[in-house]
């Protein structure tokens, strides 16, 4: 008897888990099928303003001619000049270079403000003080430290990926919970132990949460310092295309832009559902 409700209960377990996979797989799918439906109106409503306002080219180009830019680049050897690969290769290159020095300063930073008051006290005002400064004022003093190659490039993707890991980082390990720091305390562990045990595993969700912002926010600082100064680069191929009135290639520019943010959304999304499996972001 014992044996057959065990597997009755085992049965109905595998069968609820079943049907809320399905119904995530459903909502998935209707998901996709909202943001492409999204997409194509938003073609139509574009090229039907074009052809009602008789818009010329060198203002908004119709989808099509975007298109025809787009693949121009596209269908080219990865090694081309003409092509989006060998710019988009230099932007990301120091984009996530730079990304990997701002999130790590700023996991750090964070880290030793929520730990240790007289560092927050000292280091916090000259963070939101800096993050306050405009940007694209800030850049050509950037450029000018740090050159016009890549290091300006890098300087600034790690300048604007530093303060949103290191407001998350330090509101993530604040936020642990005071029941586990006290049996922690309990057991004589260390601060250090504390930290790794407790309060870092914590904080990952609004880690990642600070990772998610800072990539993009590297990828835009790259962009900005390439509109500066640079020799090669996708801020370098949208200066070329506006020099000449190719608004077209302005804009496959942008929706390569567009669609690498959106790919390294998803991939630091995808690490985060990998690695916190304890915090289920998928019913936020």
């Amino acid at each position: 008897m014992t044996d057959i409700r065990s597997e009755v209960a085992f049965d109905l377990i595998a069968a609820s888990a079943a049907a809320e996979e399905a119904r995530r797989r459903r909502t998935r799918i209707r998901n996709v099928g909202f943001g492409f439906a999204g997409f194509l109106g938003l073609l139509l409503v574009w090229k039907l303003s074009v052809i009602a306002f008789k818009v010329p080219p060198y203002i908004l180009p119709a989808p099509e001619q975007v298109f025809t830019a787009l693949w121009s680049g596209i269908a080219v050897a990865p090694t081309s000049p003409l092509g989006w690969y060998l710019p988009l290769w230099s932007t990301m290159s120091n984009a996530l270079l730079g990304f990997a020095i701002g999130a790590g300063l700023g996991l750090v930073f964070g880290s030793l403000m929520a730990e240790f008051r007289p560092v927050e006290t000292v280091v916090m005002p000259y963070a939101f003080a800096l993050q306050s400064l405009p940007k694209v004022a800030i850049a050509p003093l950037i450029v000018i430290w740090c050159g016009f190659g890549d290091g300006s490039k890098v300087a600034m993707a790690a300048l604007l990926a530093f303060f949103p890991m290191m407001v998350n980082s330090f509101a993530g390990i604040r936020a642990a919970e005071i029941e586990r720091l006290e049996l922690m305390k309990a057991l004589s562990a260390s601060r250090l132990e504390t930290y790794y045990l407790v309060k870092l595993p914590s904080a990952a969700p609004y880690i990642f949460a600070g990772l998610d912002m800072g990539i993009v926010y590297a990828l835009l600082g790259t962009i900005v310092a390439e509109f500066l100064g640079a020799q090669e680069g996708m801020g370098v191929a949208i200066t070329k295309a506006q020099a000449v009135t190719d608004v077209a290639g302005v804009f496959a520019a942008l929706v390569v832009l567009g669609i690498t943010g959106v790919l390294l959304h998803l991939i630091v999304r995808w690490i985060e559902r990998s690695i916190v499996h304890w915090a289920d972001r998928g019913k936020r």
